[in-house]
């Protein structure tokens, strides 16, 4: 289990992250998401061991990570900004993270490999920004990380290389127990793969829970007529006659109010991810604004 507890950071007068508690369960696939400054590289970087909090802790399995070769070992990451040394090719690199990661799988390389058409030999350098991504993928997964931390992983990628990916990552999963950590703007692939997921938003973790909770813990009422009291209304819109809403409560609790409200017409309807982060962050200042051009 990786758990960040209380954990602040400051750059100069800015505060980066303020008081944040963070638990990503062991064997847990987990969607950090946010917009754009809301600190989501700066508490990666913390959980990889790159950054020193000014005060908080950040442990796997009770073990601090900060300055601990031993827990940073069993952790692989792959960064939006990747880092490969200037004239490297994908068997220089090999090498390298070899002597890093004591459980580095040479068999395990190989098998990985064959999804992979990349040239071994070639320095990095010349690939493309989509091939630079394949190839830290191979690398990191043949470390046998226990933790893998993905900060905007398939970007870059054409869509069966991100399928292909994303596959080998649940594949891990399923067999070895591997936790996950993915940050991505991607609210819809994340959707597909995350069994939990925290908002963070100006460096606080606004919601965190699993992603079945969050989805059943707010809905989305379409209906013809007014709205009964009682509905914890986070946002709402009205288009001639059609009325919706999205509301803090299960699919049965907002049931039993409209049922008996003697409407011409309702249902409830679950929300998307994408949907949660844009009313948990606020509704109409995180929505898309109309701009007469």
């Amino acid at each position: 289990m990786l758990e960040v507890r209380n954990l602040t950071k400051t750059f100069g007068a800015f505060t980066a992250l303020q008081d944040l508690n963070m638990t990503i369960p062991k064997g847990a696939v987990y969607g950090l998401v946010g917009p754009n400054g809301a600190g989501k590289t700066t508490i990666i970087r913390h959980i990889t061991g790159v950054y020193r909090s000014n005060c908080g802790t950040v442990t796997l399995d009770g073990v601090p990570v900060w300055e601990n070769p031993e827990a940073k070992a069993r952790i692989g990451f792959i960064p939006d900004d990747l880092f490969f040394f200037n004239s490297a090719s994908i068997e220089d690199m090999r090498k390298y993270y070899r002597g890093l990661y004591p459980k580095f799988d040479d068999e395990l390389f190989e098998r990985v490999g064959k999804a992979f058409d990349l040239p071994r030999k070639s320095p990095i350098r010349k690939f493309s920004k989509g091939m630079k991504k394949q190839a830290a993928f191979w690398l990191t997964i043949a470390t046998r990380p226990e933790l893998l931390v993905l900060d905007e992983p398939v970007d870059g990628l054409d869509p069966v290389m991100r399928r292909q990916i994303m596959g080998l990552i649940l594949a891990d999963v399923a067999e070895h127990g591997t936790t996950v950590l993915v940050s991505s703007h991607n609210l819809r692939e994340l959707e597909d793969i995350c069994d939990h997921v925290g908002i963070m938003d100006k460096g606080r973790m606004l919601l965190e829970k699993s992603l079945a909770d969050m989805q059943g813990g707010t809905v989305k009422i379409q209906l013809v007529g007014e709205i009964p009291e009682g509905l914890n209304i986070l946002h709402r819109t009205d288009t001639g006659r059609l009325k919706t809403a999205v509301v803090r409560a299960t699919a049965e609790e907002a049931e039993a109010i409209l049922a008996p409200a003697g409407l011409t017409y309702w249902e409830v309807l679950p929300l998307s991810l994408e949907e949660i982060f844009i009313y948990e962050l606020g509704g109409n200042d995180y929505a898309v604004k109309e701009i007469v051009l």
